[in-house]
C-alpha cells in the first residue's frame, strides 16, 4: 500500500515521502497514529505545505544554532584538574568535565554534543568542538589548571 509520510518514520523514510508499506502496517499503524496517510492527490498538496513549513522551521533551527555558536565562540572555560607530584593528571579531561566549567559560565550543553579529539591529559588551553546543531558545530576555548587546593 502506497502512503505518503506525515512525519519521520525510523526506518520508513521522511517528512512527504511515498513509500510502499504492508497494508496492515499502513492501516492498523501509520494511519490510526497520524504518521501517514493514503497517497493521493488530496493529500499529496497537503504534504507539500507541510514540507514547506518544515523546511521553513528547519532553517530557523539552523540560523539559532549558528547564532548560539557565535556566542560559543567568544567563551573560554577553565577545568580545575588535580595534578601528581610527576605533572601528570589523575585522569584525564572528560566531556562532563567540560560541562559543568560551561555551566559555571551559565552555558547549558549537553555532554554528548561536547567532542574532544584527543584525551585531554596535560595542562594547557585546548579547542573542543561543540555540536550545536547537526550541520552546525562551534569551537570553545577551554583552559586546563592545577588545582591549587588539594
Amino acid at each position: 500500500m502506497k502512503v505518503i509520510l506525515m512525519q519521520d518514520v525510523d526506518k520508513i523514510g521522511k517528512i512527504g515521502q511515498v513509500v510502499d508499506v504492508k497494508m496492515g502496517y499502513a492501516t492498523n499503524f501509520l494511519i490510526p497514529k497520524g504518521l501517514a496517510k493514503v497517497s493521493n492527490e488530496a493529500n499529496m498538496r497537503l504534504v507539500e505545505g507541510i514540507k514547506l513549513k518544515a523546511q521553513r522551521m528547519a532553517e530557523k533551527e539552523k540560523k539559532q544554532s549558528q547564532e548560539f555558536s557565535d556566542k560559543l565562540a567568544g567563551i573560554s572555560c577553565t577545568v580545575t584538574m588535580q595534578v601528581g607530584p610527576d605533572g601528570k593528571f589523575y585522569g584525564s579531561v572528560t566531556p562532563a568535565d567540560i560541562q559543568k566549567a560551561l555551566e559555571s559560565e551559565g552555558i547549558q550543553v549537553d555532554k554528548k554534543a561536547i567532542s574532544i579529539e584527543e584525551p585531554i591529559e596535560k595542562l594547557g588551553v585546548y579547542h573542543v568542538s561543540i555540536r550545536v546543531h547537526p550541520e552546525v558545530q562551534a569551537k570553545v576555548k577551554v583552559w586546563v589548571v592545577e588545582n591549587k587546593g588539594a
